[in-house]
Parts: structure tokens; sequence; C-alpha cells
């Protein structure tokens, strides 16, 4: 086979260079390119489908997709789509992350939900606490992810890529923590299991903590309950191992409405940005209400940082319980307290008398609503 420099067949270049086949020079300007790019990545795509997942070692956490079955889809976001099944006799939630490959997600977004994936998994993989969701295994861009058609068209979201991803965890019934407070809204929650589901989640922050983990995105709706309402942190997709140097540490990531203000500003930042989140999830638990409801992320941002904005606390908290928030919240990460320490000041509280919110269409058995109590 006659090839020329660059090793290309002069037979398929004709009237690309000079007439002479002796002497054939390319002209790059006449060579196309962006369809050669194409059709080299359509090559590698297959030659990766077909090698990468039979031939590149296993990685620890890497699941045997012949053990998983997908059921269908119960929820959607812009990570992509979470979907019930099954996994060796074991009911999981399988989260499937797009690979961007539906021509309109740019090379650079495709990127951020690769390394996002590989974060999580990282994180994930090693935790093992009663509050923190098991996770069992993950696959990494595989072709061979069987979704049911009917299942990947529920709420008019597209059929799932080529290539997907996905983590699989164990499957808690009980729906996030922000679901089960809405339903209690209008007849709160006894005192006891308020105080219940905070120490669920502030010993899964504790232990996260203690890994040198920050999980950058406390909030009850990455929290998930099993069907005797325990509570385990879920969704690691922002987390990340704390930096030795917090200036290492910045950027406003989590969720508006729980973001420390030192977050909110874009300054560097530790662990105690989570403490922070903790403490407005305990206002939400005890309230079971969201924070903020009537403020925009510019009024918002502004209130928090520079006017020291935080919740109201209603008057029937108990003072043990509502200093914890108040702690927690504190504007200066320095004097928030370590979950450690939030986790002995929650065991500390006594629940025996009661203390739950009031509902607001109720009459007061106390007098709570018409004197005010001390902090």
């Amino acid at each position: 086979m006659d090839l020329e420099p660059g090793g290309v067949k002069n037979s398929k270049m004709k009237g690309v260079g000079s007439d002479s086949s002796k002497d054939m020079i390319f002209r790059a300007d006449k060579i196309d390119l962006k369809n050669l790019d194409a059709q080299l990545e359509k090559h590698l795509s297959k030659v990766w489908s077909r090698k990468s997942e039979q031939e590149r070692p296993k990685e620890v956490w890497e699941i045997d997709l012949a053990k998983l079955e997908i059921r269908y889809a119960f929820a959607h976001g812009a990570f992509g789509t979470v979907y019930r099944g099954i996994y060796d006799n074991q009911d999981v939630a399988v989260k499937v992350l797009d690979w961007g490959e539906d021509g309109v997600t740019t090379a650079a977004e495709t990127a951020v939900l690769r390394a996002s994936f590989r974060q999580e998994v990282a994180v994930w993989h090693k935790l093992d606490h009663p509050h923190v969701t098991k996770f069992i295994g993950a696959s990494m861009g595989t072709s061979n992810l069987k979704i049911p058609e009917d299942s990947s068209s529920t709420h008019g979201e597209n059929s799932p890529p080529s290539r997907a991803c996905c983590v699989v965890v164990e499957y808690l019934p009980g729906g996030t923590l922000k679901q089960f407070l809405f339903k209690n809204r209008r007849k709160k929650l006894a005192f006891k299991l308020v105080v219940q589901l905070a120490l669920d989640l502030s010993r899964g922050i504790s232990y996260l903590h203690s890994k040198k983990i920050v999980h950058r995105d406390v909030k009850t709706e990455n929290m998930l309950l099993d069907r005797f309402a325990r509570l385990k942190i879920a969704d690691f997709g922002v987390a990340r191992v704390e930096a030795m140097n917090p200036s290492d540490m910045t950027g406003e990531t989590g969720t508006l409405g729980y973001m420390a203000p030192e977050v909110l500003e874009g300054m560097p930042y530790n662990h105690r940005c989570d403490v922070y989140s903790f403490g407005i999830c305990l206002w939400e638990i005890y309230c079971c209400d969201m924070p903020y409801p009537d403020l925009s992320f510019a009024d918002l941002s502004a209130a928090v940082v520079r006017q020291n904005l935080r919740p109201e606390i209603p008057r029937c908290c108990p003072s043990s319980f509502a200093n914890i928030m108040r702690k927690c919240w504190d504007g200066n990460p320095n004097k928030r307290p370590e979950m450690e320490d939030v986790v002995r000041m929650l065991e500390a509280v006594d629940t025996r008398k009661g203390g739950g919110m009031i509902p607001e269409d109720h009459t007061p058995t106390c007098f709570c609503f018409t004197h005010p109590r001390g902090p």
C-alpha cells in the first residue's frame, strides 16, 4: 500500500495536491479536518465501548451490570434521572448522569459532568455510617445500561445517552426530608422527632467531617428517610475532601438559603460552612417550613451577608434548641461549634416536656405567642 507523508493514501487524495503523483504534496487548507475529527471520534467511541468496558481494569466500586435491573424513573433533575431498581436482589436507587451527548451540551459542560461523577464516586464509596446513604457501586460511561424506554420518557425526558454513567445506592422509601416536612407543614412534628432527626443529621455530618469531607450542599432536599423515619445523608455531587489551605476552597457552591455568608461572598471557607447549613436545617425541621420564601437571590444574599439575616425562631421553640440554631448559623465561622459538639448539645436537649412547634391555626396551650421567652 502506497502511503505519502502523513500516512495518507495518494489514491484517496485526488485533486488535493499537485498533478504529479510522484511528488504529491498535500495542502492542509484543503483537508476537511472537522470531518476527519468527527470520523475519528466516532471510531474511538466504538472502540471505547467495545474494548474499554471489557479490557480495562475494574475499579473497586464498579458494579456488575448483569445484576442490575432498572424498573422506572421517580425523580428528575439537572444532573439526570433517578430510577428505582434491583441490584443483586436488593432494592436500589440508580442515579444516571448524562454524558452530554445530546448535541446541545458543550464540551466544557460535559467535562464538568464527568468530573462531578468521578468526585461523587470517589467520596461516597469510602463512606460507611448509619446516617449516610449506603453506596453500592457505580458504572462509568457504560453503553450496556438497560433502561426501559417507557421509564426514560416519563415527564417528557429524552432517551438516555448511549454512554451513561450511574451511581447505585440503597433505596430509602421515606423520600426526602424536605418532602416529609412539607407533608407535616400544618400539624408540625413532635419535639422528640424533631430532635431525633436533628441528631441523625448532626451525627452524619460529624462523621463526614471526621473523614475530612465537606458536603457543601447540606439541605433537607439532600437528606433521605427510611421506613422508620431514620435520616441518611445523600448526594455527594459537590462534596470534596477539605483543603489544608482554606484559600483553596472558594466559590459559591451550595443552595441559596443554606449557604454560609463566607460562601456567598466567594471567600475562603472550611467545613464550618456545613455547620451553618445545618443550623438552617434545624429551623426547617422544627418549623416544617421554608426559610426566606419571599426573597430573591440578590436580596437574600445581601441580607444574609450584610444584615445578618436569619430565619425568625418561633417563641415556642425551647431555648436549648434555639440556642443551637443561633450558634450554628453565626456569621463568624470561627464561632460556630464543631459538629461533634453539636451532637453533644442535642443529646442534652430534654424532649420529655414536649416543646414542638405550635401550628398557627391552633389555639396555643402555652403563652409562647403572647409573652416573649428568654433566649
